[in-house]
Parts: structure tokens; C-alpha cells; sequence
């Protein structure tokens, strides 16, 4: 799917939909949570949540300190609702609309966090590009945790198909510029009760050999 279709799928989805009327919605994203903290970061570290949406991670991450958190997503009206949920802790994260696979990353980053985005690019150019921004705005040494469905996880999302991963296949696609640390599942209820099942990868950014 051409960036324009993306963005005007979730831009849809986001303005017809209610923020616990989606799959993915999470009261408390405990597994990210944890395995950011299992990172070693610290309240001045830089985290971006990729293809964040109306997730909560922003206000968990605010709640616990953080002071240099940016959430990135596609679609404008699912910002405005995360934006509109914090109130005045809004202005204490950074807000970008755009494409990860055509956003020029301005600085680099401690912690790149994606519960969302990666999945959904079953055309190979965009997993280059997402890659190629990846492997520039996160800085040597920093920690990747890129969630994804799972092997047997569903093989749609949002009516849109989706890519299934394992933390092998995962590191596969990456390449040599990031080295796996550890991976675990998760099976996630939805709202109305259903499963799906995530499987989490954490990368350190290393210099590509």
C-alpha cells in the first residue's frame, strides 16, 4: 500500500472508531513497560513509540518521569485524541504525523519502540525504508523492542494484511546493524474478548560488520 492509502486507511479507522473499539487497544501496555525499563532507560532517555496512535504507552512513560518522549503516527486524528486524553501532560511528549517509512529522522534516539507500524509493510521497499530510518534515528548502543504478530498470529489487522514474525525472522530482516537480546509472546485480549498473539524482539544498534 502506497503511503497516501496508509494514511488515509488509519486516518478512517481512527475517526470512525472509538479508542477501546480497536484490536490493539491496551488499558496498560505492561509488556513494552517492562521491557523499556529492562533497557536500563532513564528518565532523560530519548523514547519514540512508532505508529503510536491513541496507545497509552505516552502517558505510562510520562506518569514514570520520562521527559523526552515523541510518539509518531500516521494518522493526525489519532494524535489529537492521545493529545486531547492527557489534557495538559500533552506538551510534555512530541507529536509527528508522518510515514515512518518516508520520515527523515532529525536526531537520534535511546529507545525505538513499534507495537504498530512494522507488521503492516508487506511490500519489501518499505521494510528498506523503515529500516533505513530505523538504523539512522537510533543511535549506536541503543535498544529496538519491535513488536509483531506472531507466527500464528492473525494474518490480518484492520482488514489490511499484515507480515508474521519470529525473533529469527525478525532479526533476519533487519540485518547486521542490529543484535537480537531477547524475545518473548504475548498473547493480548482484544476488547470483545478475542487473542492475539504478539511476539516482542528486542535489538541492540550495533555497527553493521
Amino acid at each position: 500500500m502506497e503511503s497516501e492509502g496508509r494514511q488515509a486507511h488509519w486516518e478512517n479507522v481512527y475517526t470512525s472508531k472509538g479508542e477501546n473499539e480497536v484490536s490493539w487497544f491496551q488499558e496498560s501496555p505492561a509488556p513494552s513497560l517492562a521491557l523499556i525499563a529492562e533497557t536500563g532507560a532513564a528518565p532523560s532517555s530519548g523514547i519514540i513509540d512508532l505508529g503510536g496512535g491513541t496507545s497509552r504507552l505516552v502517558d505510562h512513560l510520562i506518569d514514570r518521569g520520562f521527559l523526552d518522549v515523541t510518539v509518531l503516527d500516521l494518522s493526525a486524528a489519532a494524535l489529537q485524541a492521545a493529545k486531547a486524553r492527557l489534557g495538559e501532560r500533552a506538551v510534555r511528549a512530541q507529536w509527528l504525523v508522518a510515514d515512518a517509512t518516508a520520515w527523515e529522522p532529525s536526531r537520534t534516539y535511546d529507545v525505538w519502540h513499534d507495537r504498530a507500524a512494522f507488521h503492516f509493510l508487506t511490500e519489501a521497499r518499505d521494510r528498506a525504508a523503515y529500516i533505513a530510518r530505523l538504523g539512522r534515528g537510533l543511535r549506536i548502543g541503543g535498544h529496538a523492542i519491535i513488536a509483531t504478530f506472531a507466527l500464528d498470529g492473525p494474518e490480518k489487522c484492520s482488514g489490511l494484511p499484515v507480515m508474521r514474525y519470529d525473533a529469527a525472522r525478525l532479526g533476519e530482516t533487519l540485518g547486521p546493524g542490529f543484535k537480537l537480546l531477547q524475545s518473548r509472546r504475548d498473547d493480548h485480549a482484544t476488547p470483545w474478548g478475542s487473542h492475539q498473539l504478539f511476539e516482542f524482539s528486542v535489538f541492540a544498534r550495533v555497527e553493521p560488520f
